[in-house]
């Protein structure tokens, strides 16, 4: 980070709004697929628990060890994962990491908040802590449909 005008820019209030209230951190009892994901660059993890009905996450939790922009991302997840499909949240994962490396636009609603997101892209060593809620997700839930 060239200076301390970046490091505003990168943590912005939203982004440490959305880490303060981050939505489903409770574990489940019994879900049908738990991924633990982590950055190897940074050391975060994020760890997901899915409960899945008819193909759709009925139930969610998360343990999130991550950075600022991590969390963030991961408190967008578990305010949008709740009657979503598998499809559903790859297509956000496929969008947000085309958001963050090659200037691809904001993902589509409901993941529109990731806009928050956006200074990112110049830092490619927090592009994995982002990704990982959304990894973890994707994982769970093709595991559960398993």
């Amino acid at each position: 980070m060239s200076d301390t005008s970046d490091l505003v820019k990168l943590y912005s209030s939203r982004i440490l709004a959305l880490t303060a209230d981050m939505p489903l951190t409770e574990r489940l009892e019994n879900p049908d697929a738990t991924v633990k994901k982590r950055a190897p660059l940074c050391g975060s993890t994020v760890t997901v628990d899915v409960k899945m009905q008819d193909g759709v996450i009925t139930s969610f939790g998360q343990d999130v060890k991550a950075c600022a922009l991590g969390q963030a991302s991961a408190a967008i997840m578990g305010g949008t994962v709740i009657g979503r499909t598998r499809a559903e949240i790859e297509k956000a994962r496929d969008e947000l990491r085309a958001m963050l490396k090659d200037d691809g636009p904001v993902p589509a609603a409901p993941f529109g908040e990731l806009e928050v997101l956006l200074p990112a892209r110049e830092y490619k060593n927090r592009h994995a802590s982002i990704l990982l809620a959304f990894d973890a997700t994707v994982e769970a839930a093709a595991q559960a449909e398993a």
